[in-house]
């Protein structure tokens, strides 16, 4: 088992990553650019190895002034930080403009620290923080939009049908906000407080955006108002964010009246903003149009290049996306086509067969609630199954535990069909597992298990316990090429593992899935720099993946209000490939999987340029 590789695919020169070829011609400039801001001269501060652990720590509690939920989350708002618990951030246009300022100051800071006698942990950290806040500073350059900073969400519309507050602040209050004594639930209640002020951030920046001619296509506005308004009746009725609070101090015997004190809150405070942004939606929607690309708003082809190299951690170009798309969704397509005619499907291209194995009832669940247990059932069998599984494919293995949740109803309609998160930090929170069930017949069977494979093990919630060992920066910045494109991998590593050996049908919901990722590359390029139609996407999208028409439009308006951020999952597989076939090249008989994919995890969350150097240093060690 040292040497598991899928050799099928190496049969097009082309993807380099899945052949013996590289694939340089397709990942062009993956650094970061690095004259975004100017290096002023100033004296140089301490150097060594002390020094530079210090300041790296010194960068991710500024990041996490700005971001305090992001402390909840990882579990470190505590001791000396135990202020952030009862803090959401500022959400207008002066707390962006801090926010890029202090990246600016950090930045140059990184860039100026003497990195002769750094080990290369603390090295590739400060490579990481440059190529992060490099990008991220570029850009706060552009007049609108949500900047990740080492995240994954490209957003340039403040509140829509997938982003906002009003959709992200009540599941974080109930999965990531601990209530486990009356300090935690005052904070909670602290927060509550906190909540209309953003709230009143986000529509400011809808108003300014508005006047600049920023507005979303018709079809978001239309689902962004549908899902605001359940969310403000559920809050003019207290709620989902009185019931949680109430719910785990009653749990956990913290005496207080938490119920009228959070609901006069919700109702008094919170419920009137939500109101305010949904009537900003609906003006909103009786100026838009339909033109679905960022292409069509104020400087949305700078802004669709930033977001490409935000997402991919490369310089690809809008055109060489997409013929990449093209082309590896022919190869898996060719994949596909014998195992569906050994099933007895042979009319039509390989995605409109898939549409018609979906119809199989062998591998539909239940409808309703019989079947949304049948499929929390089966997920849990998959996760105990892969974790068993791990000594083969890694040197040192973890032991994460995973929780499977089904996203909460008020939420479902924007989400996507799944995603995952890792631990805690500090192990108070375990690794989640997020389900869409607003109905059963979104999945199947056959899909599940990469499906499981991709979000928990060895996917996000696994890789992510290795990133949480390193130092709380690395913890913080994770970009979505690698934590996509790892996920993928883990994809066809479960493959390689012989996951899905004994049914065919399993093979091919594994086969579909890379073949979704692929058409992703098509699509978004397609909406976003080459004019296409909502409705054109939807039915490439269709016809090639044999995905139903609901999760089809689903997944489309998801790259409308993202743009960019569905190119990082293959491109960031394929350079993981690329370095995989590297490695085996220059080790011959020393290369063993398992120190490789160690190697990939314990360097951390990275751009793809900061992958290839620790993979060459891995080469280098093990040579």
């Amino acid at each position: 088992m040292q040497k598991i590789i899928d050799a099928s695919l190496s049969r097009r020169a082309f993807i380099g990553a899945l052949g013996s070829s590289t694939a340089l011609a397709f990942l062009p400039g993956c650094a970061a650019s690095q004259d975004t801001v100017p290096v002023t001269t100033t004296m140089a501060p301490p150097a060594g190895q002390s020094a530079g652990q210090g300041l790296l720590d010194e960068f991710a509690w500024n990041l996490l002034r700005h971001e305090p939920t992001r402390a909840s989350s990882l579990g470190v708002d505590t001791g000396e930080h135990a202020y952030l618990r009862s803090q959401l951030g500022n959400a207008s246009q002066a707390g962006r403009d801090a926010y890029a300022a202090t990246l600016s100051n950090d930045l140059q800071r990184a860039r100026q620290f003497p990195k002769i006698g750094l080990d290369d942990a603390t090295r590739t950290s400060f490579e990481v923080v440059e190529s992060a806040y490099a990008t991220a500073v570029e850009g706060f350059a552009l007049p609108y939009g949500d900047i990740p900073v080492g995240s994954w969400r490209t957003a340039p519309y403040p509140v829509i049908q997938n982003v906002g507050a009003y959709i992200d602040l009540p599941r974080f209050l109930d999965s990531d906000h601990p209530v486990r004594d009356e300090a935690d639930a005052e904070a909670y209640i602290a927060r509550l407080e906190e909540m209309p002020g953003v709230l009143a951030g986000e529509l400011g920046r809808m108003q300014a955006e508005r006047e600049m001619g920023v507005i979303p296509p018709d079809f978001l506005l239309n689902r962004a108002a549908e899902q605001m308004q359940r969310q403000l009746t559920d809050a003019m009725a207290g709620g989902s964010l009185v019931e949680s609070l109430v719910r785990r101090t009653a749990e956990e015997g913290i005496a207080g009246d938490w119920q009228s004190r959070a609901s006069a809150i919700v109702t008094g405070d919170i419920a009137p903003m939500l109101e305010a942004q949904l009537a900003e939606l609906r003006t909103q929607r009786s100026m838009a149009g339909s033109a679905p690309g960022i292409s069509a708003r104020p400087h949305g082809d700078d802004w669709y290049r930033w977001s490409l190299k935000s997402s991919t951690t490369t310089t690809m170009s809008p055109q060489e996306i997409h013929q990449l798309g093209i082309d590896t969704l022919a190869d898996i397509h060719g994949r596909m086509d014998p195992l569906l005619r050994s099933l007895g499907y042979t009319e039509g291209n390989p995605g409109q067969r898939m549409i018609q194995l979906s119809q199989d009832d062998r591998f539909k669940f239940a409808e309703g609630d019989a079947g949304r247990a049948e499929i929390m059932r089966f997920l849990e069998e998959r996760i105990d199954y892969i974790r068993g599984e791990m000594p083969r494919a890694f040197a040192r293995v973890v032991d994460p535990e995973v929780a499977v949740r089904r996203i909460p109803p008020n939420e479902e309609l924007g989400a996507p069909t799944a995603y995952g998160g890792a631990p805690a930090v500090d192990g108070s929170r375990p690794g989640t597992f997020w389900i869409n069930l607003r109905d059963t017949d979104l999945h199947r069977k056959y899909d599940l298990p990469t499906l499981t494979h991709h979000e928990a093990i060895p996917g996000h919630v696994w890789e992510g316990e290795y990133s949480n060992q390193l130092p709380m920066i690395r913890a913080i910045l994770a970009f979505n090429a690698f934590s996509e494109g790892w996920a993928l991998y883990s994809e066809q590593l479960a493959s390689e593992l012989g996951a899905y050996d004994d049914n065919p049908a399993w093979q091919l919901g594994y086969l579909q899935a890379m073949a979704y990722r692929a058409i992703r590359l098509v699509v978004d390029t397609g909406l976003h720099a080459q004019g296409w139609e909502r409705q054109q996407a939807i039915d490439f999208f269709h016809t090639n993946s044999g995905v139903g028409v609901a999760e089809t439009t689903n997944e489309i308006d998801r790259y409308c209000s993202w743009p960019g951020q569905a190119c990082g999952y293959m491109v960031g597989k394929l350079e993981i490939l690329r370095q995989r076939t590297r490695a085996m090249q220059a080790l011959g008989s020393a290369y063993d999987l398992r120190d490789f994919n160690l190697a990939v995890v314990e360097g951390g969350n990275a751009p793809l340029d900061v992958l290839a150097g620790n993979i060459t240093r891995y080469i280098g060690n093990h040579s």
